[in-house]
């Protein structure tokens, strides 16, 4: 059911991702792959935009009607779960489009009972253990009939990895010491962030069975202002011209051949955010280049890495200042010298 949904949505003519702004070649592919409804891994550094971009797809699901009250998420017209199917008198409810999509946080500590389900101690010595009654269902059950989410796929261990594997390939789940199956009709939207380091390598296998789509930063300093004045408060006079430098520094450092970790979005708008107070902390009727520099430490320092060969000669501030400074007399603008340098 919900594939056809998504297929009728993204087969109109106009463009239904418009929560994001750019990343024109990604939403192409998202919806190239939703059509045919495949699961998919956005790629890409942090705050690009990959939580956002399923979220929207989340929205333009058309509301549908479940069982009221059913732990499966049953569909009303099509129940799967033991209790649904036996039941005589079974309630609708509408669940709108965002109510249907379901967030897993990737983690160290995420288990496979996490996203399966597991047995409630309570319910199994009053039903027994192995009774349908003394079954938790897991999130995977909650996503039915909608989206499943794993936000950081890549932090989740191999075991729960391997539990994946079955519910992506047939569309059903196999509990346990349960002599049972359960048909679960979700979407499989999950995030990756290649940089990060501290994760689990995921399976060739895994991986198959998925559909990969890159998402990148901002394409242009046009694309950015414009994600700023969506993402950010105006508060108080921020000329275009230093607009223009602001953005085009932190876009300098994503190109750096120095640094291995690199500035996002959020960073763009946090020093749009910043520059903007210390213009009003300064009582100045508009930002001026010595707020830009006084908010670049706090706000990039530590969103930033530099290469090995850099950084046992300096530090993340010392090069954010002197990357800064050499902007400006490119630009042949000044500011002056404040503690925060």
């Amino acid at each position: 059911m919900i594939k056809q949904q998504l297929r009728d949505i993204f087969l109109e003519d106009k463009d239904m991702l418009t929560d994001i702004v750019g990343q024109h070649r990604a939403k192409s592919e998202i919806k190239s792959a939703l059509v045919v409804g495949r699961h998919i891994i956005l790629v890409g550094p942090p705050g690009v935009g990959k939580t956002t971009l399923a979220k929207n797809i989340a929205r333009l699901l058309p509301e549908t009607d479940v069982v009221d009250g059913c732990s499966y998420n049953c569909s009303f017209d099509n129940p799967s779960c033991p209790s649904c199917l036996s039941a005589n008198n079974r309630r609708k409810k509408k669940l709108m489009g965002i109510s249907r999509f379901v967030r897993i946080q990737g983690s160290p500590d995420l288990t496979a009972e996490d996203l399966l389900g597991d047995i409630d101690p309570i319910k199994a010595l009053k039903y027994g253990p192995l009774s349908t009654e003394a079954f938790t269902p897991g999130k995977i059950f909650k996503a039915n009939n909608g989206i499943l989410f794993f936000d950081e796929l890549n932090r989740c261990p191999e075991k729960l990895q391997n539990a994946l594997l079955q519910v992506l390939e047939e569309g059903k789940i196999t509990i346990g010491s349960y002599d049972l199956d359960f048909d679960v009709n979700f979407i499989f939207i999950a995030t990756m962030n290649p940089e990060d380091s501290n994760t689990e390598k995921l399976s060739d296998v895994l991986l198959d069975r998925f559909d990969i789509i890159d998402v990148g930063y901002p394409e242009s300093l046009d694309i950015e202002k414009e994600i700023l004045g969506i993402s950010s408060e105006a508060i108080t006079e921020f000329p275009e011209s230093l607009l223009d430098v602001m953005v085009a520094f932190v876009r300098q450092l994503r190109t750096d051949e120095k640094l291995e970790k690199k500035p996002g979005v959020r960073a763009t708008i946090g020093l749009y955010e910043r520059s903007q107070a210390n213009s009003l902390l300064n009582k100045r009727k508009q930002v001026s280049i010595q707020d830009i520099r006084d908010a670049v430490l706090s706000v990039l320092a530590h969103r930033i890495r530099l290469k090995p060969s850099i950084k046992y000669l300096k530090s993340p501030e010392d090069y954010l200042s002197e990357s800064f400074d050499k902007l400006l007399e490119q630009r042949n603008l000044k500011a002056e010298r404040s503690d925060a340098g």
